[in-house]
């Protein structure tokens, strides 16, 4: 009866609390730039609080900070899963106007998670797709249309990255408040680790069942 009722009290989820906030970015050459975030996760996740996606103000340089863009912008999601495969990344996508005015990207990056609980900072090098040919550059650069992904998603999968041609620019600091709950009960270890654990799916470094 002992045993049933030990069972029966025996965690089947755990939970992953991430709050914190999208600080700033360095995209040298723009000004008066907005981020948007959305969080791409595994299908044994389920959020539970907090927002999936959102959208920051425009910022612009100052005399203070002259070569960073100071966004401050507030994340705060929490998730249960059974399984740590999928664990969810940050998406990040940069904008802001070119030379006629129009919004276009200026940066795409993605980040897991951290896995071991605390206070983590991370800096994302961005990225942007680039024109396969000469005509398709002129023709983006006349129109105001840059190339861009339909779904920012997929810069966190790794599906048909390798055809598409794209060039570093610019970086963004963000920072992370990680708590977890009966992880261990599960029988997952959070631990540094400079090993990553195939089993757990793609960058899950850090992870590992005992």
């Amino acid at each position: 009866m002992a045993t049933g009722a030990a069972a029966m009290a025996a965690p089947s989820v755990f939970l992953l609390a991430v709050s914190g906030e999208i600080e700033s970015g360095q995209f040298p050459g723009f000004d008066d730039l907005y981020c948007k975030f959305c969080f791409v996760y595994g299908q044994d996740w389920v959020p539970t609080a907090g927002l999936e996606e959102g959208i920051s103000q425009i910022t612009s340089k100052s005399d203070v900070s002259p070569t960073t863009l100071v966004w401050n912008f507030p994340i705060d999601i929490t998730f249960k899963s059974t399984n740590p495969f999928g664990w969810p990344q940050i998406v990040l996508s940069v904008y802001g106007p070119d030379f006629f005015g129009h919004d276009v990207v200026r940066g795409y990056g993605a980040v897991h998670v951290p896995f071991t609980p605390g206070r983590h900072r991370r800096t994302i090098a961005m990225f942007v797709p680039e024109s396969t040919s000469r005509l398709q550059q002129f023709t983006s650069w006349l129109t105001g249309r840059r190339p861009e992904f339909t779904d920012p998603k997929v810069v966190a999968q790794g599906e048909g990255r390798e055809v598409t041609r794209v060039r570093s620019q610019g970086f963004v600091t963000i920072s992370f408040n990680v708590m977890t709950k009966d992880l261990k009960k599960l029988g997952y270890d959070v631990t540094p680790s400079d090993l990553q654990s195939p089993s757990l799916g793609p960058g899950a470094q850090g992870l590992h069942k005992y």
